[in-house]
């Protein structure tokens, strides 16, 4: 059985539950095999200096799909959205694209819930796969429509028990409006008991989840395997008794777990014996699906029509990787926060470095183009200005430096303000003194900030920023006030100026 859908997984398995013996011994002669691929953090349809790309991730899939084993695609989150793509048809596209790949099993990551509550429905409902999170609910504490909690398989009489979680945190770092989240270990713990209650010889989650809360699930021992999604590296350790795994992003690097299995039945128990052999298949080694390519092709296509042109020259080189962007004042979060304020005529500008998102260099004396700007900025983020007091300035730009020197997605990409800082100090006394547009921060006066509507409703943290008046205005995209202010430039001479200090 080379791929199994969502009916058929679950009347299979049950039926074959049932049916399992209960007495005598059964110690099958032959091993039950099976194998997962796995996939996550896909953002780039398109491969990228030869690794990549859904195309090459296609061919992995038919070729593993054909190899004889029961084949388990599973997707551990973060796929709709941000890219260009996503920044046009707020991840219809992928969805589509998705529904080609065929996933066995797909747990939603914080990503998915960046365009509101209603998209994130709205997608699911179309999704021709299998969707679960144990942790995620309706207002009312009710299932969300299309979504499980768990899955039982059955493969040659082993009890197979599936769960999922979505990242928890989701509520702080994206948008699913009145969504419910539960903690990811305490209710997967609770989920894998009843697996077990219902039969599981072996349990596995998939999950959206940062190490950390990977660690403390492994320390529960309530699963044998975990998969997961949303640290973009790839990961993999076994003990003998957990293994954990997680695909490289963008699907440079794909994980694929062979599991060997042998069963022993008595009256009294079932016991498992089982082992895995983990490969990695470098993308890079293998062709490209060709309808897939073809079908990728067909949305970049479309896609340059309306992004390639040419927007300005650079004066300077610019760089937007993650580890620059969320540590440290930069040239192009500079011009961010410069377009921002200028749009909207505010006195200062604040965004997040973990909302730029291009993760490159770019040298002076090249050409700036649309999508060079939509690459960079792809969440569709709305300019907003806000009336909010010295005091809660303060407060916001403390929370941007909460975590030390720890790259930070809520790391402080600044205009207007000229700050200096001691990371070494406690949290919530780093900062050292602000200057807003040449004069000391008066913590009783109102200030007009220009931010992203993301930050406003608290995204990463900045609760603070919702206890101002407004927004005064809310219809201008983000990323088109950048386009803007970079087309007026003409030429781009953005530089790092010491905005943000560190002693």
């Amino acid at each position: 059985m080379s791929h199994i859908n969502r009916r058929s997984l679950i009347a299979s398995s049950l039926a074959a539950i049932a049916a399992a013996p209960l007495a005598g011994v059964v110690h099958a002669e032959e091993p039950a095999r099976m194998s997962f691929v796995l996939t996550n953090d896909l953002y780039k349809i398109s491969e990228e200096k030869g690794r990549g790309g859904l195309a090459r991730l296609a061919t992995v899939l038919r070729n593993e799909r054909l190899s004889g084993n029961t084949t388990l695609f599973t997707h551990g989150g973060d796929a709709l959205s941000p890219s260009l793509l996503s920044g046009f048809d707020q991840g219809a596209a992928m969805l589509d694209l998705l529904n080609t790949l065929r996933p066995d099993i797909f747990v939603p990551g914080n990503h998915e819930f960046d365009f509101g509550k209603d998209i994130f429905l709205k997608r699911m409902s179309d999704a021709h796969f299998p969707l679960v999170a144990a942790n995620l609910r309706m207002p009312s504490g009710g299932e969300v429509p299309g979504f499980v909690d768990s899955l039982m398989l059955d493969v040659a009489g082993v009890h197979i028990g599936i769960s999922g979680a979505t990242l928890d945190v989701t509520p702080t770092v994206s948008s699913p409006g009145d969504l419910k989240f539960t903690e990811t270990v305490e209710t997967l713990t609770q989920t894998a008991k009843n697996l077990r209650k219902q039969g599981a010889d072996l349990t596995l989650a998939v999950v959206h989840a940062t190490k950390t809360t990977i660690a403390a699930l492994v320390a529960t021992r309530a699963y044998d395997i975990i998969i997961s999604g949303h640290n973009h590296d790839l990961s993999l350790n076994f003990d003998g008794r957990t293994l954990t795994a997680e695909s490289e992003e963008e699907a440079r690097h794909i994980v694929v777990l062979d599991l060997e299995m042998r069963l022993k039945v008595t009256a009294e128990k079932r016991s498992l014996n089982w082992w895995p052999n983990i490969r990695i298949i470098d993308s890079a080694s293998v062709t490209p699906d060709a309808d897939m390519l073809e079908k990728v092709k067909v949305y970049e296509g479309k896609l340059s029509k309306e992004l390639d042109v040419e927007i300005a020259t650079l004066g300077v080189d610019l760089d937007t990787r993650e580890a620059s962007v969320r540590t440290q004042e930069t040239a192009f979060g500079n011009l961010v926060a410069d377009a921002l304020r200028h749009a909207v005529g505010a006195d200062v500008a604040l965004t997040n470095g973990g909302g730029i998102r291009g993760d490159k260099t770019y040298t002076s004396g090249s050409k700036l183009t649309r999508r060079d700007i939509l690459s960079e900025m792809p969440f569709g983020n709305r300019t907003v200005v806000s009336s909010i007091s010295g005091k809660t300035l303060l407060a916001a730009l403390e929370h941007g430096l909460s975590q030390g020197d720890k790259p930070a997605g809520r790391f402080p990409q600044i205009s207007g303000f000229k700050v200096i800082a001691n990371r070494a100090a406690p949290g919530g006394q780093r900062i050292q003194s602000v200057e807003v547009n040449g004069q000391p921060l008066d913590e009783t006066k109102t200030y007009k900030l220009a931010t992203n509507d993301f930050l406003l409703k608290g995204g990463d943290g900045y609760t603070m920023l919702g206890t101002g008046a407004g927004p005064d205005s809310g219809d201008r995209l983000m990323a088109n006030d950048v386009i803007d202010e970079v087309t007026k430039l003409g030429t781009v001479q953005s530089a790092v100026e010491g905005r943000l200090t560190f002693r």
